[in-house]
């Protein structure tokens, strides 16, 4: 059946009774495309049934289906006439692993982020109810990103307004409320049905007509109405932020799904449909561990061992077993993460001090301020966060952290390019917006013994906000030093002496500069490299001392180059007064799209051929012609 399935109108001509081979159908599919190309596994074999449930009552694009984050999007994708495509899926120039809205007229709402469904369902509503249109617009969250603060801003919004849309809360984790049985599934039918609030309305008219005790009677009855609803009705809390509730309901029902959204349909005002679902669901291996397949590399079906390139350590695990080192001698040392502890290396850490690692869930601007106020009272506080997701709490990092000083440690995982997550996840920004604050130091390491380092240097360091960004990709494989000395704040590091032309290098790009050196040397060109390991403070002698030495400088970040590292270099010159030829690689001013990280530093440029090839360019025409 999943060959007759081209767009979403194929699948209104099934019958219900075909839905469930069909389930199972596109859960093989899942299970053996994304063995090759690896993706969100549990996250989409969870969500089959309620996709196929939507797409067969709605009509998608005119009806608006939006998904929050776009990770459980792939049964979707297949609906809408992208299943030949999922071969590609995640890589370069290929299918996006998140909602593109130039891939498909169905992809209304794009989002690699949490927690914007709602507000984006309200916006739509109240663009449609401007225009005089009447269509639905369903926004579909999980239950990790309810605990957004985002959600629930919207959630209130939308029951303020009154406006007719329905929320759909995917819940594959824990049930918010247990079922109550007969009673419960009475309520929710009568609730939606047409007589239900005439009925109550005329109860509370005949109520307030009786003489002298109607006015009485009728508030007695709504407090005791509003009473038996915390025992009755499971989704009270979001009835009184002006709901109509639905649920819980068996995702996996597709019968059911669409029963509730037929009753659902007939409310004319906002709607909460509570669903439950199992992640992973038809996929043994993902079912028993659900995080692990959350995003998950290539595997082997049948032992669903992933296959993952060998090498040296992520620097991802290096900071998780150090943190574990640093904080045996320093009870002060918590860990804060929101929602990432697995993503951000904190598994063994959480396992060894469970009662110093909190995870806030999705609410990257509460952590913040909670590392704020722990600082303050004197914990050292260490926000493990990726780049992307620290974009979310800027206010907090301004307002709490860096204005009075906090001393708050950022350890930033997945700086740089990320690869297949794409333009949505790019750490790409944090050097432009955390250089300008005031009180911040910014470090990035060149290697893993260069983190641990940095590490001491944070736990050490008592004078404010301090911070280290590391990349998502292996170490470079150097044996672990036994003593671990702190970094002086604000100091370079010379890799190679040379001649005439300095690089100045950040993290990684350390090593790009080294093979550059290497191909060039051969045409008598010797680089000097310089580890810009802190890119804030600037090491302003030694800036000072290859100015003096009148070298050309060649700035090279895995950052964007507007306001990022190499801007920071020739501001440093400028407000010296000094005029020096500088070159600045980094990402240029555009979205990098999904692919490896190999190829995404090919587009921008950044690699060893073309470093060596802009440093030919730097060189004297003279000289650039006998290279």
């Amino acid at each position: 059946m999943l060959e007759r399935i081209q767009e979403p109108k194929d699948l209104k001509a099934l019958s219900i009774e075909d839905m469930e081979p069909l389930a199972e159908e596109i859960r093989r599919f899942l299970i053996e495309k994304l063995s090759v190309t690896g993706g969100h596994l549990s996250s989409n074999l969870g969500i089959v049934e309620l996709t196929l449930a939507l797409h067969y009552y709605f009509n998608s694009p005119d009806d608006k289906l939006i998904f929050d984050v776009g990770h459980q999007s792939y049964v979707h994708k297949i609906l809408t006439g992208r299943k030949d495509q999922f071969d590609s899926l995640r890589k370069y120039h290929g299918m996006c692993g998140f909602i593109k809205r130039s891939e498909s007229e169905h992809d209304v709402w794009e989002a690699g982020h949490s927690s914007t469904s709602l507000s984006a369902a309200m916006g739509m509503a109240m663009a449609r109810d401007f225009q005089g249109r009447t269509n639905q617009v369903v926004a579909l969250i999980g239950d990790g990103a309810l605990t957004g603060g985002m959600a629930f801003e919207a959630l209130n919004h939308i029951g303020h307004e009154q406006k007719k849309l329905m929320v759909i809360l995917n819940d594959n984790e824990m049930s918010i409320a247990p079922n109550v049985g007969a009673m419960h599934n009475y309520l929710m039918k009568i609730r939606a049905g047409r007589h239900y609030k005439k009925a109550k309305e005329e109860i509370e008219a005949l109520l307030k007509r009786i003489p002298a005790v109607g006015e009485t009677l009728a508030k007695t009855a709504e407090r005791f109405k509003d009473g038996m609803k915390y025992f009755l009705i499971p989704g009270a809390l979001f009835e009184e932020l002006g709901f109509t509730y639905f649920g819980p309901v068996d995702g996996h029902n597709i019968s059911q799904l669409l029963d509730t959204f037929r009753q659902a349909d007939k409310v004319n005002g906002p709607v909460f449909i509570h669903v439950l679902t199992r992640k992973g669901k038809g996929y043994t291996h993902a079912e028993a561990d659900s995080h692990a397949w959350h995003g998950a590399s290539a595997y082997k079906i049948e032992s669903g061992q992933m296959i993952k390139a060998v090498g040296a350590p992520m620097y991802t695990e290096v900071f998780g077993n150090m943190l574990i080192e640093l904080a045996a001698h320093d009870e002060r040392i918590v860990a804060i993460t929101p929602a990432m502890p697995g993503g951000s290396g904190l598994m063994k850490f959480a396992e060894r001090y469970p009662k110093r690692m909190v995870d806030v869930g999705i609410a990257e601007q509460h952590a913040a301020t909670v590392c704020a106020a722990l600082a303050q009272e004197g914990m050292k506080p260490v926000f493990a966060v990726y780049s992307t997701f620290l974009q979310r709490a800027y206010d907090q990092v301004v307002h709490d952290i860096c204005r009075p000083k906090l001393n708050v440690t950022f350890a930033i995982d997945r700086a740089g390019f990320v690869g297949p997550d794409g333009e949505t996840h790019q750490g790409v920004y944090d050097i432009a917006f955390l250089r300008n604050l005031p009180n911040m130091v910014l470090m990035m390491p060149k290697d893993e013994n260069e983190l641990r380092r940095m590490m001491v240097t944070a736990q050490q360091y008592d004078a404010g906000p301090i911070a280290y960004r590391y990349p998502r990709v292996n170490g470079t494989g150097v044996k672990p030093e036994e003593i671990i000395e702190p970094i002086p704040i604000g100091t370079w590091e010379t890799v190679r002496e040379g001649e005439r032309i300095a690089v100045l290098a950040v993290g990684p790009m350390v090593q790009l500069a080294e093979e550059a050196a290497d191909l060039l040397r051969p045409l008598g060109i010797s680089l000097h490299i310089v580890n810009a390991r802190f890119i804030k403070p600037l090491d302003e002698e030694m800036l000072l001392r290859l100015a003096k030495g009148r070298y050309q400088i060649l700035t090279l970040e895995e950052g964007a180059r507007l306001g990022g590292f190499g801007s920071a270099v020739q501001e440093f010159y400028a407000d010296h007064g000094l005029t020096l030829s500088i070159k600045c690689m980094g990402v240029p001013d555009y979205f990098v799209e999904h692919g490896s990280i190999k190829e995404q530093r090919q587009e921008v440029g950044l690699t060893a051929e073309n470093v060596a090839a802009q440093v030919q360019q730097m060189l004297p025409r003279s000289k650039r012609q006998r290279a």
